[in-house]
C-alpha cells in the first residue's frame, strides 16, 4: 500500500486535490478516508471561513482556515486518538489538511485546510489551552487558489453567508 494517497475535492467554485498522508498520520487519514469511501462528505459545505480580523475564540492566535467535514450525528464514526505535528512530523503550513477538534482525542469528521503556514496549530502552539495542536494529515497539491477563493465568500463573522458545497471527495 502507498503511504500517500491522492484525493480529489469536487467543489462549487473548482477542484481541489490533495495528498493524504497514510504513513506518517495513519490513525488521522484512515480515519478521513472511511469518511470518502462511505461518500459521508459528499452533498456537505465548506461553512467556515476563519480570519484574522475574526479569529475567536483566541483572538490573541489569528488564523486564516476554512473548514468543512461536518456529516449528520448519527453517520458520525466515533472520535479518534488524537496524532501531534510532535508525533507525526507533519506541519500545519499553506495548504495542510488538518482534523478539527475539541479536546484531544475528539476528532470525528470535520478536517480544515490551512491558508497560510500555521505553526500555532502544531503541537506547542498558542491556539490551544492544552498545546496539544491539531492533527495535520495531508496537504494540498493543487487547487490552493480554490481554497482561497472560498475563504474569500462573504461571511458573518467564521459562518460562510452560503456555505460552498462539496459535490464529492474520492481517492484518485
Amino acid at each position: 500500500m502507498s503511504s500517500v494517497q491522492m484525493i480529489l475535492i469536487k467543489t462549487e467554485l473548482g477542484d481541489i486535490k490533495a495528498e493524504i498522508n497514510l504513513e506518517k498520520a495513519p490513525i488521522t487519514s484512515t480515519n478521513f478516508l472511511r469518511y470518502v469511501d462511505n461518500r459521508l462528505y459528499d452533498g456537505t459545505t465548506f461553512f467556515r471561513a476563519v480570519t484574522k480580523e475574526a479569529s475567536f475564540p483566541n483572538q490573541n492566535v489569528p488564523i486564516e482556515v476554512i473548514q468543512s467535514g461536518q456529516v449528520p450525528k448519527e453517520k458520525e464514526y466515533p472520535p479518534i486518538e488524537h496524532e501531534t505535528t510532535e508525533k507525526t512530523g507533519l506541519k500545519h503550513v499553506e495548504g495542510a489538511i488538518s482534523m478539527s477538534r475539541g479536546k484531544p482525542g475528539s476528532a470525528t469528521s470535520s478536517f480544515f485546510f490551512c491558508l497560510r503556514d500555521e505553526p500555532e496549530l502544531d503541537y506547542g502552539g498558542q491556539r490551544n489551552a492544552d498545546g496539544q495542536g491539531f492533527s495535520a494529515f495531508g496537504k494540498i497539491v493543487s487547487g490552493i487558489e480554490v481554497a482561497k477563493k472560498i475563504h474569500e465568500q462573504p461571511r458573518e463573522g467564521q459562518r460562510l453567508k452560503l456555505p460552498i458545497g462539496i459535490i464529492s471527495i474520492s481517492r484518485i
